[in-house]
């Protein structure tokens, strides 16, 4: 693992939104952390590869990162805040494997999320 990865992985424990690589570099920075923004980029890219972190296309359509667990899951994103919560979907799983299926297709994979309002944002915009 490079120093870049480390860093990225550090800046990005504990966080609950998805973060741009200008956050995480930020982030760094303010840590005291000599990474460039190249090497996050190059970094976050890597780590996504290799499965260590998720990737989403954040509500203002900024690319976010975020450390989460192995196991497959979805997200709920909000739209506002851009707080993120995982979430384990079985009957999606099962209705988009009989999608696939209806289709002649044999699915390899998927990304499920959710956008909408957190409970806070919901109830600060009433």
């Amino acid at each position: 693992m490079t120093r870049a990865e480390q860093a990225v992985l550090e800046a990005l424990a504990g966080q609950r939104p998805f973060l741009s690589a200008q956050q995480i570099h930020v982030r760094l920075r303010e840590a005291g952390r000599a990474v460039g923004l190249t090497s996050v980029y190059r970094a976050v890219q890597s780590l996504r590869q290799r499965g260590e972190i998720d990737e989403t296309r954040r509500p203002s359509g900024e690319v976010g990162y975020r450390r989460c667990p192995a196991a497959h899951h979805h997200h709920l994103t909000c739209e506002r805040c851009a707080d993120t919560v995982e979430v384990d979907a079985p009957a999606a799983e099962r209705s988009l494997a009989a999608l696939a299926r209806e289709h002649g297709w044999t699915a390899t994979g998927h990304t499920l999320e959710v956008v909408g309002l957190c409970p806070a944002c919901s109830v600060a915009g009433r």
